[in-house]
């Protein structure tokens, strides 16, 4: 099965072809940690964890190489840090740790590597230095700048002609600047800000700079796949690309350029400059990892996504659905429904079906679809009683699901989710009197106890090996 990609250079779709099938290799831009990270900020950590796993799938765990950066380097870094009166590695570590554990509920694989600006800085002043060497830099009053005139591309992934990259970069026409596009590699600190050593005096990189040194440092340039939001196109993709051909002579750089869009409340972007922001760190709090990340991959990556209250509820209905059949079918064993063998032939032609949408351009909707196919095919085995259908298809639903990142938790834990220990017990404890209730006859008394549960939000479902139970929808 071929996987398909589409280029942000070539605007157009095209089969990917790695330059090394043994060492496949992906650069996404990452946080900058200086607070928690806005759901907006996660749609990139989500689609191109998508990526990575189905890369995996096609290559080979061992031969995929995934690199995510963070940037703790940052003016928001020092502001944060000064308002708190601590060292900027305080605040840096606190909020990577939260972002690693944020992607983590998300289902998002740890990256192969996740380079720091702060551990990168020796390769950012040797590739400074080279670019000097090259004649694609040059020094101006305490700053090195690149030379935009030096590189005939730039522009060429933006599709931008240089007036309009100008305006849009919003550049500072600084009079030691040879050319208003021209963009500090490195520059002075500011007073009490962090600094370090270098050729050129003491200060810190520029932005652009960072990720082409951690590319070049983690993976080694060119790569196959660079990714980020489409907001980094221009002017961040672009002076990275221009930066990495000048510094390696190698014109790819990237061979695919990969750009997903914007998350939106209502027709806006959402931002924390806007206010219109919900923190993953606190979504998690009110649902499950799984359902957010559904939610974030409900469209088309490379399209706007519209966020609100009713996608994310949508989400957690569509997983309930799968998760639902996955318990009827755990139930059914447990009452004594035989476990037959699997037939692997029967498996990977199930799981193809979800496989090939993704391979084309990652199609999340139509692999989505796929999947409910296949669930529906393990609801009429079970509902047969056809337990070698349910067999391969239960173990298809879960290999499939599994590729995309999700269930992966245990059914009665899923629908229990949002029960704290307290009322775990109490429902286990009513549950308990109820067979007791219901044992002795005492009707009146395991209705009270079913009207009780119900008070609660519980649902209970009664099966030949005893009652399980769930959290109901909340109307």
């Amino acid at each position: 099965m071929t996987l398909k990609l589409y280029d942000t250079m070539t605007r157009r779709k095209a089969d990917f072809a790695p330059r090394d099938p043994q060492r496949v290799t992906m650069y996404v831009c990452g946080p900058t940690v200086y607070n928690f990270a806005h759901i907006g900020n996660f749609r990139p950590v989500v689609v191109f964890d998508l990526l990575f796993r189905l890369l995996r799938d096609i290559y080979g765990e061992d031969h995929v190489l995934y690199a995510a950066n963070v940037t703790d380097v940052d003016d928001k870094i020092n502001r944060k840090a000064a308002e708190e009166g601590v060292a900027i590695g305080v605040i840096t570590d606190r909020y990577l740790s939260a972002y690693n554990a944020d992607a983590a509920a998300l289902g998002a694989l740890r990256p192969t590597f996740q380079p720091r600006v702060t551990e990168t800085m020796d390769a950012i002043i040797a590739m400074i230095a080279r670019l000097v060497e090259n004649g694609a830099a040059y020094a101006a009053e305490g700053h090195v700048l690149f030379d935009t005139q030096a590189y005939p591309d730039y522009g060429k992934l933006s599709g931008r002609p240089m007036d309009e990259m100008i305006a849009g970069a919003r550049v500072d026409v600084a009079p030691y600047k040879r050319h208003p596009a021209d963009f500090v590699l490195w520059k002075p600190s500011k007073e009490n800000e962090p600094e370090w050593p270098s050729p050129f005096g003491p200060g810190r990189p520029g932005w652009h700079i960072e990720c082409t040194a951690m590319i070049d440092e983690a993976l080694g340039l060119p790569i196959d796949i660079h990714g980020g939001g489409v907001d980094l196109i221009f002017p961040h993709h672009e002076n990275e690309r221009a930066q990495g051909v000048c510094a390696t002579h190698d014109h790819t750089y990237a061979a695919v350029w990969m750009h997903n869009g914007f998350l939106n409340f209502g027709d806006e972007k959402m931002s924390k400059s806007l206010g219109n922001v919900a923190l993953a760190h606190d979504l998690i709090q009110h649902y499950p990892g799984e359902a957010i990340r559904w939610a974030l991959l409900a469209g088309h990556y490379r399209g706007p996504l519209e966020w609100n209250g009713e996608l994310i509820e949508q989400a957690k209905s569509a997983l309930d659905r799968l998760y639902g059949v996955l318990d009827d079918v755990a139930r059914a064993i447990r009452g004594g429904a035989p476990e037959e063998s699997r037939r692997a032939d029967k498996i990977d032609a199930l799981v193809a079906r979800v496989r090939e949408p993704l391979c084309d351009d990652l199609n999340t909707a139509a692999a989505m679809s796929e999947l409910f196919g296949i669930s529906d095919g393990l609801r009429q085995a079970l509902m047969k009683q056809d337990w070698k259908g349910v067999a391969n298809h239960r173990a298809a639903l879960l290999e499939a699901a599994n590729l995309m990142g999700f269930l992966t938790a245990d059914p009665q834990g899923w629908f229990q989710s949002g029960a704290d220990e307290g009322l775990k017990a109490r429902v286990d404890e009513l549950i308990a009197a109820r067979a007791a209730a219901r044992a002795a006859k005492n009707w009146a008394d395991a209705d009270r106890i079913r009207d009780e549960l119900a008070a609660l939000n519980v649902e209970v479902m009664d099966g030949p090996t005893g009652a399980t139970w769930r959290i109901k929808e909340q109307a």
